[in-house]
């Protein structure tokens, strides 16, 4: 086991470098906002994934683990990796490495003695190899700094469990020695049976966008079919179970629904998209427009059908919201669907209630002038519409005849295709799901 550095403790950066410590490396993770490193040395990750906090406060209580604003303390490192964000660029669809650069940037004086950095961070095929040549060129160590991809394949709510028991490892190395360090690095999951994929970068660096794209177009491609199903008054749930049972499919991400957000698979689709036009293959990623335009119109098309449903003018309609985060077991608002139909139907004159069993908080920040409520019933309260558009198991779990009591039309969109049609409309409720009879 070894000294190592995770340089930026965002999602993906607080969550390596914890599962890194209970891997039984040492570790220090490096971010330049002072609040959160305050937070995370006393244990305290700034956002919700399930068991992280437990993961920190443990480690960070052995000394295993400790999170700086100060790049020199990972001088003596063995390794170091990289998990800054790389956010769509504004402007376009692009991916903005600014903080990439600025991590290398940052880490390179320090790099004195060989050493491994690791680039865990999404970014455009090519990328790689630049980073490669400016760490050779500017870290004291020249040659001697080698550079590694290893691509993350993290599931918000899952993180932990991906990360000590990832589905497969994937490095993209130019030299046999660094591919050892890697083996050792992951010693724990290899010895699990977890598969380990040597490549080189460029390979590397595809396969988290290219999984990503095949996701979204999964998604999408579900969505659509509901919206056939709703005009030709076939059931989506249905076929997906049918179509699902080929295992050349399978039946997985095809739960029509409001569609995909979140901070990864809806930016790098852009971005997969944007870097296959800079490289001249432009028409070869062209469907992945359509795939986000399919997503997109999801959001407008829940509004629509919300509208339809009250029995009354939207203006000053209580609508009861239950869920704003992107997908349950997460405080992720980002690109959320769920938050972006909220919104909506706020700016169209609505009363809307928000609940979230976790992102009540960030979406206020986002959007303050939504209402949000402190839990399930006080949302639910005299209201005209109910939208399950996060499937939080509470959700799932609540009573449709209890719930009755509390809104004044006991009328529902169920946004994921989540809940038992059959039992809630038994117990007097007009139920509707998307593309479901």
């Amino acid at each position: 086991m070894g000294n190592v550095s995770v340089i930026g403790t965002g999602y993906l950066g607080a969550t390596h470098a914890a599962a890194m410590a209970e891997a039984g490396h040492t570790v220090i993770g490096i971010d330049v906002d002072a609040a959160r490193v305050d937070a995370l040395n006393r244990g305290e990750p700034p956002f919700f994934e399930p068991g992280l906090a437990d993961l920190v406060k443990k480690h960070v209580a052995t000394g295993a683990l400790s999170f700086s604003q100060d790049v020199t303390a990972t001088a003596e490192c063995d390794a170091h990796f990289l998990c800054v964000g790389t956010p769509q660029h504004a402007g376009s669809d692009a991916a903005d490495l600014t903080h990439v650069h600025a991590a290398v940037a940052a880490l390179a004086p320090v790099l004195t003695k060989p050493t491994l950095v690791i680039g865990k961070s999404t970014v455009p095929v090519g990328t790689a190899q630049e980073l490669a040549s400016t760490l050779a060129r500017t870290a004291p160590a020249g040659d001697a700094v080698h550079l590694a991809w290893n691509p993350e394949f993290l599931r918000e709510g899952h993180a932990i469990e991906d990360t000590l028991s990832p589905d497969r490892i994937v490095v993209g190395v130019m030299h046999a020695s660094d591919e050892r360090k890697l083996r050792d690095l992951y010693a724990a999951p290899i010895a699990a049976g977890t598969p380990f994929l040597s490549t080189d970068f460029a390979t590397a660096e595809l396969v988290k966008v290219a999984a990503n794209a095949f996701l979204a177009t999964k998604v999408s491609f579900i969505n659509a079919m509901a919206e056939v199903c709703e005009v030709t008054g076939a059931d989506v749930t249905h076929l997906a179970e049918a179509i699902g049972h080929d295992d050349r499919i399978g039946p997985k991400f095809l739960r029509a629904g409001i569609g995909f957000g979140g901070g990864c698979l809806p930016k790098d689709i852009r971005a997969f998209g944007a870097r296959a036009g800079e490289l001249g293959v432009g028409p070869s990623l062209a469907f992945l427009r359509e795939i986000d335009e399919i997503n997109t119109r999801r959001r407008h098309h829940t509004v629509e059908i919300a509208r339809e449903m009250l029995s009354r003018s939207i203006l000053g309609a209580r609508i009861a919201v239950l869920g704003v985060a992107f997908k349950p077991d997460s405080d992720d608002i980002r690109d959320s669907p769920a938050l972006n139909i909220a919104a909506a139907l706020h700016l169209q004159g609505a009363q809307v209630r928000v609940y979230d069993p976790r992102a009540n908080a960030n979406a206020s920040r986002a959007f303050p002038t939504l209402n949000y409520a402190p839990d399930a019933e006080s949302a639910l309260e005299g209201a005209h519409l109910v939208l399950l558009l996060t499937e939080w198991a509470e959700f799932l779990d609540l009573d449709p005849v209890l719930v009755a009591k509390m809104v004044e039309s006991p009328v529902i969109l169920d946004g994921r295709n989540a809940l038992d049609a059959k039992l809630w409309r038994t117990a007097g409720w007009e139920y509707r799901g998307l593309g479901r009879r």
